[in-house]
């Protein structure tokens, strides 16, 4: 029996607060890791130990990151456990089973461990010659290596969690194709993955960029969306680009790393000194940059979901305006809100915080609003 109105915001109310309740545990823990292996000499010690086993100097970052890592995911495993399989299965949203969900866990980890040991490795060569200038030269490198990944997501990285294949339903394909097409947006190809054996949630996407650039449907979209409601979801996607978004969010969040290796540049001495570490070139000094970008993280996380949520709305008016399908897109907005379990009508605070795109509630209004 379907579960009614009241019953479904009301359990989409405690999945959330769950959620966020979690999220200031995970971060008060992290934090508390980070500043107690500083604090004990533990940074230190590893490198120490690792450096007595005789290896060469350029097995020591790979080595030291390894531990790091592991001694991370073995310390988060009972909280990521309960946040990422417990409860998405107590509130009915994954279909997965441990053992899956375990190995993505750890193809996630190892995922970490690998483009981790690319930008450290560039960041501390980059320190270790431009002494003036590392934190400006670092975060072009970083800046040019998201660019790098974002055309490679849809290739190397999703393959990695998911199988996809390209859309049988060529009647959905030609709409969406046609809708391409209407806005002047190039796409190799429409693709579906198959999200339900994971997860019961519904989920597009517009990934890739270049040569790599196609949309993505999830299976438990396109099983139980209408085409119009496909289509505007994906009018939607398509607005971002033409409304230049990916480029504007590029340029927050690589002011938002700059912001934060320059802030470490001048202020990370005394911190330095606190800990025992000599400089920011010491490899026992990683925990300390870490602690930065989580802190620094916390503290831009409202102003980058602020101008995320603006261009949420303007994404949306273009895709109202290309399509005209203004009762498919409340539908649709109604079936997500549902199938996700989205928080619609958030506390104020909660939305300034977390939310990177405007609540359902906040979507279907304006919507109604428009001529």
């Amino acid at each position: 029996m379907a579960e009614s109105k009241d019953g479904l915001f009301d359990k989409a109310k405690k999945y959330a607060s769950l959620k966020y309740s979690l999220w200031f545990l995970d971060t008060l823990y992290v934090l508390f890791l980070l500043w107690v292996f500083l604090g004990l000499g533990l940074s230190k010690l590893f490198v120490q130990r690792i450096s007595a086993l005789g290896f060469s100097e350029k097995f020591t970052l790979p080595t030291y990151l390894f531990i790091l890592l592991f001694l991370y995911f073995v310390l988060d495993f009972p909280l990521n456990y309960y946040r990422s399989y417990c409860l998405e299965h107590k509130f009915c949203l994954s279909s997965q089973h441990f053992r899956g969900w375990f190995f993505d866990q750890v193809k996630a980890g190892m995922l970490s461990y690998v483009l981790g040991l690319i930008l450290l490795s560039a960041f501390y060569f980059i320190l270790k010659y431009y002494q003036q200038v590392w934190w400006l030269l670092a975060s072009l490198f970083w800046i040019f290596f998201s660019l790098v990944l974002a055309k490679l997501i849809p290739i190397l990285i999703i393959p990695l969690f998911f199988k996809y294949k390209k859309l049988e339903d060529s009647t959905l394909r030609e709409r969406i194709m046609n809708l391409a097409s209407k806005m002047k947006v190039k796409i190799l190809d429409c693709f579906e993955i198959d999200f339900s054996k994971k997860t019961l949630k519904a989920n597009a996407a517009f990934v890739g960029w270049g040569a790599t650039r196609r949309v993505i449907l999830a299976d438990t979209l396109k099983d139980k969306y209408t085409y119009d409601e496909i289509e505007v979801i994906l009018a939607h996607e398509f607005a971002h680009y033409k409304l230049k978004h990916l480029l504007k969010l590029l340029l927050v969040n690589a002011s938002v790393i700059v912001a934060c290796f320059y802030l470490i540049f001048k202020t990370s001495a005394p911190l330095l000194r606190f800990f025992g570490l000599s400089s920011l070139q010491e490899l026992a000094a990683l925990p300390l940059i870490l602690l930065y970008f989580v802190v620094f993280g916390i503290l831009m996380q409202p102003f980058e979901n602020y101008v995320s949520r603006r261009l949420e709305r303007h994404a949306d008016r273009m895709a109202l305006e290309t399509t005209g399908l203004k009762d498919a897109f409340i539908s649709m907005m109604e079936k997500m809100a549902a199938q996700n379990l989205a928080d619609r009508k958030p506390h104020p605070f909660i939305k300034f915080f977390f939310f990177d795109h405007p609540p359902i509630a906040e979507r279907v209004a304006s919507v109604q609003d428009l001529k």
